[in-house]
């Protein structure tokens, strides 16, 4: 089974590497282009420039500041571009991500865990992605070209029922999970 590992360059110990990249998407406010994040390989087999007026791919940032990055995250994230890897585990059949969990649930193992991270709520929509706790940047560059971003996600007590949930907790914790076979 394969996976996009969001915010790391590497896979988690006995799992096989198919690529490192950079993650990228539709610019933040554009109406038109994909809603999904992609995990863009470092070694693009690039085609012809054309100068069409299509939507484009950005690089995706981190979008962190003192009132809304995850608890133990550094502000020096804020504005860098975001790594990714995607990784292949030979030995497993499914792949899911479970907001809101620290620990799995019976039959299942963590593969990494992290924070949900999606557009801004005054964005067009994006995919939500489970960013790796130990995020880090693509590299020492400051974009700040705010092409597509994450952004850390809150509960919000309203129609999501509140017990369990907790109102603007500080983030969902999400763990990707792997079925044992």
């Amino acid at each position: 089974v394969t996976y996009i590992r969001w915010g790391g360059k590497s896979c988690p110990k006995g799992v096989d590497l198919v690529y490192t990249g950079q993650v990228g998407g539709t610019y933040y406010s554009y109406r038109g282009g994909g809603v999904n994040y992609l995990c863009l390989p470092n070694d693009p087999e690039n085609g012809q420039h054309q100068s069409f007026k299509n939507d484009q791919i950005h690089g995706v940032e981190y979008q962190l500041s003192s009132t809304m990055k995850p608890s133990g995250w550094s502000e020096s994230l804020d504005n860098k571009e975001v790594p990714c890897s995607v990784c292949y585990q030979k030995q497993k059949s499914a792949v899911l991500m479970i907001p809101g969990r620290k620990t799995c649930y019976k039959g299942w193992n963590s593969e990494y865990n992290g924070y949900l991270m999606s557009s801004n709520k005054g964005h067009y929509k994006r995919d939500y992605v489970c960013v790796d706790k130990n995020a880090e940047p693509l590299d020492d560059k400051n974009g700040e070209e705010s092409g597509a971003l994450f952004y850390p996600l809150r509960t919000k007590c309203s129609n999501l029922r509140c017990p369990p949930y907790t109102n603007e907790a500080d983030v969902f914790l999400c763990r990707l999970y792997k079925v044992i076979v």
